[in-house]
């Protein structure tokens, strides 16, 4: 069996009274390099709009969890329940190489952005079996995976919901990320150096590594970091002049309202919301506990999330 990867890891009244209500989750697969890639329909009957909910970083499942990693937040699936709920259909994927996609290739660290962006359009030309109006939906690195596959888009594609997601290639974001942490400090030099060398292309021995930093790097891993790190998330949005939303949380320890900034000034027809509270896991602040909204899937969603997704698709032309 291949090793799993170790990455660095809401208008609705109307909709409400109108639309219908009926619609159960269908497990559904396309074809993938090796095998099947594995996604989670929730069909709503005569749905105009159905979102593609592209998971973040690591082994993120279609749920938005990572076991192996702490993650448990049903973030994806939540929202999923929500846009049902607004008669907004849904399709929640399994990244190639994990979980219902582990067939898809061998190694789930054998990917490329470019890759994760193909399968994506696929995914699109599959949703838009299901309602005229496809739009991806990407979650922190699942942004940028949405912003590249917008690229070359199916017609079906009506627009993107970024989600969290970073405006800065994520090598400078991991080093902020890293020193945000004073504990950290003595580190950041050998980090930085680190970094450096992947954004030019260069890996490193995992082994020359400070211990520390080697679960950080794995060699296994590198290749993906290379690719991942090429990317400046605002270049490839100034590429799409679709219809997009920009959500941040404020208090999202992981990617900032910087990054939003950056993104919302390379896509100045988007229509950006912050939401107020809001951590990583578009979910609100628990005080004091600052991985609750990472561990608890009883925690909803922030309440603004799913009203800002319906009232863009309300407004927006229908597909090309």
């Amino acid at each position: 069996m291949a090793s799993r990867p170790r990455r660095l890891v809401l208008l609705v009244l109307g909709l409400l009274c109108c639309r219908p209500m009926a619609a159960a989750a269908e497990p559904i697969a396309i074809d993938g390099p090796k095998g099947a890639l594995a996604g989670e329909l929730l069909a709503v009957p005569d749905a105009r709009h159905i979102v593609v909910i592209v998971p973040g970083s690591g082994p993120t499942d279609r749920d938005g969890n990572a076991g192996r990693l702490g993650l448990r937040s049903d973030t994806y699936k939540i929202l999923a329940h929500g846009l049902k709920a607004a008669g907004i259909s849904s399709l929640r994927i399994d990244k190639r190489g994990l979980y219902g996609s582990a067939a898809a290739i061998a190694d789930p660290n054998d990917v490329t952005i470019a890759a994760y962006a193909d399968d994506t359009r696929k995914w699109v030309e599959r949703a838009a079996q299901a309602a005229p109006c496809v739009w991806i939906a990407g979650h922190s690195e699942g942004g940028l995976v949405a912003l590249v596959a917008a690229g070359n888009a199916p017609r079906s594609l009506c627009g993107l919901i970024l989600m969290a997601t970073s405006g800065r290639p994520t090598g400078r974001l991991l080093i902020d990320q890293l020193r945000s942490n004073p504990a950290n400090a003595p580190l950041m030099p050998e980090i930085e150096a680190v970094v450096a060398d992947l954004e030019a292309g260069r890996s490193r021995d995992a082994a020359s590594l400070s211990l520390a930093l080697r679960p950080l790097f794995p060699d296994g891993l590198q290749r993906y970091m290379i690719d991942l790190f090429a990317y400046d998330p605002t270049a490839v949005a100034r590429q799409w002049r679709g219809p997009a939303l920009i959500l941040q949380g404020d208090r999202d320890i992981q990617v900032k309202p910087a990054d939003a900034d950056l993104l919302a000034k390379a896509m100045p027809s988007a229509v950006r919301a912050d939401l107020h509270g809001a951590t990583h896991m578009l979910k609100m602040d628990v005080p004091r506990q600052p991985l609750a909204t990472y561990q608890d899937p009883a925690l909803p969603l922030h309440p603004d999330l799913v009203p800002a997704i319906v009232a863009l698709l309300q407004r927006s032309p229908p597909a090309r």
